[in-house]
């Protein structure tokens, strides 16, 4: 091992950090132990995920989580990667994972600067940052008023946040003294704020629930985007798999057809199947409580009382109760603090931006 040396009859002499050599080689014979009971002796090469590589992510199966080591509030998680391998990744924040089931699809990815401080600090000019000429210059590219200051105001947000942690200053309204190493701080605050991972719930359901249920699913969402980035073996083999199994649910529904090898699926048809199980669970919902259930549109601006959230196919849901009627509308982590409180959230798309005070999250 490269770690003693001989110096003469019975004399030995240990290598500089011998021991701490030896440490981290049990915890590694740790952790690839415990990776293998996660796997159930199902063969995958195994990895433990570095935080420290730029861009690193990795997307796959749930195998288990749980606590890194004694002394912290860190977890792991192992993940049976869609690249057909197995990683061992420790996250500093487990908030993200809590409610996320073993089977469930999801994400873990490195923490890297934000695509908001990059455009402020292209934005502003000898250090000043203006909102209203952001906003000219988002109009300029052809993008709407209303989408241009939707966008700048997400900035403001993530302005105030930085703020708060003093490394930018609020010089008045719309105007605000930003560093020339704001990309590089704002890195270094999210790193401090979650870790050097982020991790993600892509799907609360497992491959085979994902199949054949009405709702936007995960495998909707590759369909869409093509799903050609999974490796041949181990979940990745799976995930293709159950991508063949979708296809064929979608073209009974009539939202998908076979035009020789190409699957042609229909336009939209994420959102109709958002809205069919939003309607079915609206349904069932006022059945229950007596309300009318009033089916969220693009654009409306929504108030009620947060009253509970649900987990469906489409992902999450917050509930929100006007005394006459109901609306599920896309849950935010910024709301939940808010439970049995009045907010009020503005459909866009398949998205909510919510009016927490006088900001908008999402």
């Amino acid at each position: 091992m490269g770690l003693a040396r001989e110096m003469g009859p019975s004399r030995w002499q240990l290598r500089p950090g011998a021991e701490s050599t030896l440490r981290r080689m049990g915890e590694r014979g740790d952790i690839i132990r415990t990776m293998q009971r996660a796997l159930s002796g199902e063969r995958r090469e195994l990895a433990i995920f570095d935080p420290d590589q730029a861009g690193g992510r990795v997307v796959g199966r749930l195998a288990t989580k749980g606590l890194a080591d004694g002394l912290s509030d860190r977890t792991y998680a192992i993940v049976d990667g869609i690249d057909g391998r197995a990683h061992y990744v420790v996250l500093s924040d487990p908030t993200p994972l809590e409610q996320a089931p073993v089977g469930s699809v999801i994400q873990c990815q490195t923490v890297d600067t934000r695509a908001s401080d990059r455009n402020v600090a292209s934005t502003a000019e000898n250090g000043l940052y203006s909102v209203d000429e952001h906003v000219a210059q988002l109009q300029a590219k052809d993008m709407p008023p209303p989408d241009a200051q939707e966008r700048v105001a997400a900035h403001v947000r993530r302005l105030e946040a930085l703020r708060r942690a003093g490394i930018v200053e609020r010089l008045s309204e719309g105007f605000w003294r930003v560093p020339a190493d704001l990309v590089e701080q704002g890195r270094a605050y999210d790193r401090q704020r979650v870790g050097d991972v982020h991790a993600e719930i892509l799907s609360h359901q497992s491959l085979k629930e994902q199949t054949r249920v009405i709702g936007a699913t995960w495998l909707d969402r590759e369909l869409a985007s093509g799903g050609s980035r999974f490796a041949p073996q181990g979940f990745g083999a799976e995930v293709q798999e159950a991508l063949k199994e979708r296809a064929e649910f979608l073209i009974e529904q009539g939202l998908a057809q076979r035009n020789g090898q190409r699957l042609v699926l229909a336009k939209d048809f994420l959102t109709t199947l958002r809205d069919r199980e939003l309607a079915d669970v609206g349904t069932a919902l006022a059945e229950a409580t007596g309300l009318t259930h009033l089916p969220a549109v693009d654009g409306q601006r929504i108030s009620g009382v947060y009253r509970r959230s649900m987990t469906l196919a489409s992902g999450r849901f917050a509930m929100l109760d006007d005394g006459m009627g109901f609306s599920l509308v896309p849950w935010a982590p910024v709301i939940e603090k808010r439970l049995g409180q009045s907010i009020t959230a503005v459909m866009r798309g398949a998205n909510a931006n919510w009016e927490i005070g006088k900001q908008l999250s999402r």
